[in-house]
Formats: structure tokens, C-alpha cells, sequence
């Protein structure tokens, strides 16, 4: 069967490098975006280049997620591609981590995850239509020292899509989960001259999440790792 195109997307935890790399490719491909972060005050030069409209949220505040998709609704209209790229980490020695930056990246990480998600699919659920990517990383799959509260956080968020997957695909909801196993260059994160291709582009990965976004439903991924071809496994 031909699949329908979606048209409007929702970027959470947009800023400078990956999100606005999605941003430009989603906007290419005559989406129209919503770029939603704590603060937007960094936001105004994206959103002019690709038109995008801006919210403030706290992705980790039921309170502001209600209000960031009431307002959604009452301008673009819901978003039938929402893409959560919002994460906080929390670093250190175990027996040292402050239990109050612990449970800011678990709630940022994950459980923001799950209000947006929420609020989209209540959406997208009468549509029987709409795709909702998870932005990963390597520890959600292995475990790193000293970085407890960033694994906690994104081991969640892969069983989130995960059971999210299972009982949406049959309704129509595309959920994938993109493990982003390495760093990604940017302005301030170069490679050094004696290890080339050895960061992620950013304008590579928004490649592969178009990709997904594009596919038939006939064979959606559920999971995708990306990694620069020299990074071990």
C-alpha cells in the first residue's frame, strides 16, 4: 500500500548539533518543525533558517509538557513525528553522586521520555499514524564507570521504546530507538588530525532518522545502532 507522508514534527531538547542538523534535514524534506527546549533563547537562528516555530519546556514537568502540546494543537496542530533528543547526565564516583543530580537525569532522560510520548501518541492513536524516535546511546546498552545516572537514564529509555514498539506498531505508530554509539562532532568537538572519521556527522545521523521516518511499515527497524566505522563494539 502507499504510505502517507507525515508533515509535522516535534524536536524535544533542540539545540546546536544533532537536533538542528534533524531540523534542517526534516525541513528539506517539507516538514514543517516545532523545536522545543528548557530555554529557547539559543534557538532564534535555527528556527529563522528552517522556519520552525519554538516552545519552552521542561521535558521532565508533566505541567510544562501539557501546556508545550496544548499550544502544538492550538498553532502547527499535533505532531504526527516527535523525536525526543532531550538528556541530562550526572558524572562521578558512585559513593559520591548527588542523589538530587541523579534524579534530574533519570527524569530528563526517561521519564520526559514517557510524557512526551504519551502526550503524542493520545494524539496519533486516531490517525492510527505517526513515528516517535528515541535518541540513545551506547549506555543504554553497556554500562559505563562513574557515569550510573546517564545508564540508568538511557536503559530506561530503550525499555520504554521498546514496550512502546511492541503495542503500537500494530496501530499504526512507528517507535524506534537509535543507539548513538560514539561521540558527534561539532564547532567545539573536532576530530584530531591523526584520527579521522573517528565522530559521528551530525548531518549523517539526521540521514539515518529520515530514513526511518520514511520507512514502510512494512518493514519498520525498531532499533538502529550508528557508529563511526572505526569505534569497537
Amino acid at each position: 500500500m502507499t504510505e502517507l507522508k507525515l508533515n509535522t514534527a516535534l524536536i524535544v531538547g533542540a539545540g546546536a548539533g544533532l537536533s538542528a542538523s534533524l531540523a534542517r534535514a526534516l525541513t528539506q524534506d517539507g516538514i514543517k518543525v516545532a523545536l522545543a527546549a528548557r530555554s529557547t533563547d539559543d534557538l532564534h537562528a535555527l528556527a529563522v533558517e528552517t522556519g520552525a516555530e519554538t516552545f519552552a519546556c521542561d521535558a521532565a514537568k508533566r505541567t510544562d509538557v501539557d501546556r508545550l502540546f496544548g499550544n502544538l494543537d492550538a498553532t502547527i496542530g499535533a505532531p504526527e513525528i516527535v523525536i525526543y533528543n532531550a538528556s541530562y547526565r550526572a558524572r562521578g564516583p558512585f559513593a559520591e553522586l548527588d542523589p538530587t543530580e541523579v534524579e534530574r537525569a533519570v527524569a530528563v532522560t526517561a521519564f520526559g521520555a514517557f510524557l512526551v510520548a504519551q502526550q503524542a501518541v493520545r494524539r496519533m492513536l486516531p490517525n492510527g499514524r505517526g513515528a516517535i524516535l528515541f535518541t540513545g546511546a551506547s549506555a543504554g546498552v553497556k554500562g559505563y564507570p562513574q557515569s550510573a545516572p546517564f545508564a540508568m537514564g538511557k536503559f530506561a529509555l530503550r525499555g520504554l521504546s521498546q514496550s512502546m514498539a511492541r503495542e503500537l506498531h500494530p496501530l499504526g505508530i512507528h517507535v524506534a530507538h537509535v543507539v548513538i554509539d560514539g561521540g558527534i562532532k561539532s564547532a567545539r568537538r573536532t576530530e584530531p588530525a591523526d584520527k579521522p572519521d573517528s565522530l559521528l556527522d551530525p548531518d549523517a545521523i539526521a540521514a539515518s532518522y529520515l530514513h526511518i521516518i520514511r520507512q514502510p511499515r512494512n518493514a519498520w527497524s525498531n532499533e538502529i545502532e550508528l557508529r563511526p566505522w572505526v569505534e569497537r563494539f
